[in-house]
This record gives C-alpha cells, sequence and structure tokens, in this order.
C-alpha cells in the first residue's frame, strides 16, 4: 500500500484509536507495553497530515468539478446568452431617457433642502451642536447636488450598447464624440462636487467654537455653489441632449415600414402628407426636411409606417452632408421598404441626369430592400424631356428612356391637381398604360415587408434553439 493511501486511512481513524502497527510507523515514540506489540504516534504530529489531506482533497474536488463536467455546459449557456442578447438589440433608448432638470434647478432645490437640515438632537453644548449642524447641512448640499448627476450617468445608455440605427442618429445628430464629451463633463462635475463638499464638511466638524462653525458653514456652501455653477452648463448641453433625442421618431422594427427616398425638393414630402398622418413641412427649396419624420397608414386595419427622408445630392459618401447620411442610416439599420420618388420637370433643381445617377447608386446598394418607383409632379412633365444647360446630349438609351418617363414600372402621380392620386397609370412600357391605385401597390409592398420581416425573425428563432 502507498504512502498517500496510507495517510488517507489515517485520516479517517478516530482521534481515540490512532494506534498503528510499529512495522508502518517506526519513529513512533510513545509506546504501549511490549505484549501489546503496538506504537502511539504523538498527536502533534498528526495535524499536518490531516490539513493536508484535507486540502488534497478539496482541490481536487474543485478541478473535477470546474474542469471536466461544467466546462461543455458554460460554453454552451454563454453562446445561447450571445444569441439572445443579438435578437433583444431593439430600437426605443431615446424614450427612455431620464428628465434632466436645468443646472439652476437642481441648485436651488439643493440649496433649500440643506438648509432644512436640524443637528443631532441630545448636543448639549452650542459649539458642538453648530459644528454638527455644518457638517451635517455641508454633506446633505453635496449629495442632493450629486444624486442626480449619478441617476443621469447611469440612467442614459451607452453607445455601444444601442441600435446601430440609434447610434448613427446620436452620430450624425449631435456630432461625433459629443454624447460621450458631454456625459463625461457631467462625471466630472459629480466627482468634483464629492471632493470639495467632503473636504468643507470634515473642515466644518473640526470647528472649536460656534462662531468658527457658522463661518466654515458659508465658506462650504459658497465653495460648493461656485464649483457647481461654474460646470453647470454640462448639465444643460445634457438636457439639450435629452430634448433632442426624445424627439426622434419610433421606429417599431416588427413593423412594415415605407422609407420615401429621391433628390432634395422632388415631393417626398408632400406624398408622405398624402399617403399618411405625417405632416412634414412642405416648401419649395432643398432640404426642406431636416431630419427623420415618421407618419402611419392604415390600409384594410392594418396600421404601417412611413418614413419621410432628406433628399440626396450627386456626390460621393465621404462629401455627403449629416442630412444626406441620415437618409443612409435609415436604409442601411431599418427594415425598409424604399418607395423611390423622381422628378422630370426640373422644378426640384436637380437634373434628370443626376438624379439617374443618384436612383443607379442606391438602387445597387440596397437591391435587397422591396421596392416602388414614383414619378412626381407628372402634370408639369412636358412632350420632349427636360434638358438642362450643364447637361450633355443624351446618347445613353436608358438615360434617354429615363428623361422621358422614368424607370421601367415607375407609377405617376401629381399631388398639385390630384392627378393620378385616386388612380396612378402604372408604365410597362413606354406605349401601354393601364390604371392602379397608389395605395393598393403600396399596400401591397408593405405586405411583402411584413411577409420578408416574420421570415427573418424565424430564422433568427431557428438560429437561437440550434
Amino acid at each position: 500500500m502507498s504512502r498517500a493511501s496510507n495517510l488517507f486511512q489515517l485520516c479517517q481513524i478516530p482521534s481515540t484509536n490512532l494506534l498503528l502497527r510499529s512495522s508502518k510507523f517506526p519513529r513512533a515514540t510513545n509506546k504501549l507495553p511490549r505484549n501489546t506489540g503496538m506504537n502511539v504516534i504523538p498527536v502533534w504530529k498528526l495535524y499536518p497530515t490531516l490539513c493536508f489531506c484535507k486540502t488534497v482533497q478539496t482541490t481536487t474536488y474543485e478541478v473535477v468539478n470546474g474542469s471536466y463536467v461544467p466546462s461543455t455546459q458554460t460554453k454552451q449557456e454563454k453562446e445561447m446568452k450571445d444569441k439572445s442578447s443579438a435578437k433583444l438589440d431593439t430600437v426605443g433608448a431615446f424614450q427612455k431617457l431620464p428628465m434632466v432638470m436645468p443646472s439652476v434647478d437642481i441648485l436651488h432645490s439643493a440649496l433649500r433642502k440643506a438648509k432644512r437640515v436640524l443637528p443631532t438632537k441630545g448636543i448639549a453644548n452650542i459649539a458642538k451642536r453648530e459644528r454638527n449642524r455644518g457638517a451635517k447641512q455641508l454633506d446633505a448640499l453635496m449629495k442632493e447636488l450629486v444624486v442626480p448627476l449619478r441617476t443621469y450617468l447611469e440612467s442614459f445608455p451607452k453607445k455601444k450598447y444601442l441600435h446601430p440605427y440609434e447610434r448613427s442618429l446620436i452620430e450624425l445628430t449631435l456630432g461625433d464624440g459629443n454624447y460621450e464629451e458631454v456625459l463625461g463633463n457631467v462625471d466630472a462635475l459629480r466627482k468634483k462636487v464629492v471632493s470639495v463638499g467632503k473636504e468643507h464638511a470634515s473642515f466644518c466638524a473640526k470647528s472649536l467654537t460656534k462662531r468658527e462653525a457658522e463661518e466654515r458653514l458659508t465658506e462650504g456652501v459658497k465653495k460648493i455653489e461656485e464649483v457647481f455653477n461654474h460646470e453647470a452648463q454640462v448639465v444643460d448641453d445634457l438636457l439639450h441632449i435629452a430634448k433632442t433625442l426624445r424627439a426622434m421618431p419610433v421606429v417599431d422594427l416588427e413593423t412594415p415600414t415605407l422609407c420615401l427616398v429621391g433628390a432634395p425638393n422632388v415631393g417626398k414630402s408632400s406624398l408622405v402628407r398624402t399617403l399618411s398622418t405625417g405632416k412634414p413641412e412642405v416648401c419649395n427649396y432643398p432640404f426642406t426636411t431636416r431630419g427623420i419624420l415618421m407618419g402611419h397608414i392604415i390600409l384594410n386595419y392594418q396600421t404601417f409606417q412611413v418614413t419621410d427622408t432628406p433628399g440626396l445630392l450627386k456626390r460621393s459618401d465621404e462629401d455627403r452632408n449629416n442630412l444626406e447620411k441620415l437618409t443612409l442610416a435609415v436604409l442601411s439599420h431599418l427594415p425598409t421598404a424604399i418607395l423611390y420618388v423622381h422628378d422630370l420637370s426640373g422644378e426640384c433643381g436637380t437634373s434628370p441626369s443626376d438624379q439617374f445617377l443618384i436612383y443607379k447608386d442606391i438602387k445597387e446598394r440596397f437591391s435587397d430592400h422591396l421596392w416602388l418607383d414614383v414619378v412626381s409632379k407628372c402634370d408639369l412633365l412636358q412632350k420632349s424631356p427636360v434638358v438642362f444647360i450643364t447637361e450633355d446630349s443624351p446618347d445613353h438609351e436608358e438615360l434617354a428612356r429615363y428623361r422621358k418617363m422614368g424607370p421601367n414600372g415607375a407609377m405617376h402621380v401629381s399631388v398639385k391637381s390630384e392627378a393620378g392620386l385616386a388612380e396612378i397609370c402604372l408604365v410597362t412600357s413606354l406605349e401601354n398604360f393601364f390604371p392602379l391605385q397608389l395605395k393598393v401597390r403600396v399596400h401591397e409592398l408593405l405586405t411583402s415587408q411584413m411577409a420578408k420581416i416574420r421570415s427573418q425573425n424565424s430564422n433568427q428563432e431557428n438560429l437561437v434553439i440550434t
């Protein structure tokens, strides 16, 4: 039998029967009478052995349970958690932002509440009572200023946990890095108020006389108020951010969305006003739409979303302004069906050839989206196509056809004369037309978009299960 097994058996023997044969433990000193043939092991030699055996057994148990059995389960649970968190990635964080108070209101409320703090009851000495009151009021003032700031920091989400669409809205609306900078400044103000408040409260608690305690209280309140007022603008900046983000339209990822896209001033906002409950501004100048505007359509007792987006110009993505990038963010991060609007009348300020190039670029980039083309202002279309002075002669056959009637399959409408709103001409070729209602086509498009969303959700659920 090995020495380790002997040690283990030894741990199992009661302390009253610790008798082993002398042949196995020759170093034993306490001996029984010779006729017993047994030796006694001293107690002081048993404690290290017992502790050693207990440590070995405990460590082995942890290694076995930590390395072999649970390791595979831990990986599976981690994978399931990652998949479930990916599925829960949704929008709506901006509507959960806290109501941020103006810095002036926070300060006045803190001063008012701090003055109500009374000294601890039972202090007979006037000096001790006054310094107790001063320390407690300074501590209360510090906490009344710090608690709202800490609440704001905990309630505002971090960008990395937001939906990609909402991250794009923050960057394009507030400026790149401005969101994190303001939150960092608020946290710096919080730490500074805590430091100054604790310092002056401790200083006031060491006062020796009543007058000294009163002077240190006044000095501490003045210093805390000065520190807060010096950096109070960051709280007002956070208030502005909260108002701006809460005003962003809420997009339901489970509801089919129709996104109107096109060059500036082609009539997208007019169509949104006609088709949905949305009431965007309509003016005769480019970039009337300065943000993402949301409306709703109710067709056959079903509710759908309609989004008006800023216009796109003919230029590379690096040269686009933030309004154009908002449009691309909607198309990139939201499951939308596209209603692309063309204006061939020459009234929008963008030439038909430039619109054609923009259209081809967007069509190729977002080819996986469901698509419907509409030519607006059809009452202004002339028999001969409009040609800008800066344009070259149309030698491209597809471009020449586009100048005259728009893309193949485009629907012609006019909001101003109401021509085509109740009955739209669907162009199947340059010679053949047949009437079709616009809302019917839009309803078909959104119904297809709903089926597409459900199919994607079903595939995600199957991935999580497997």
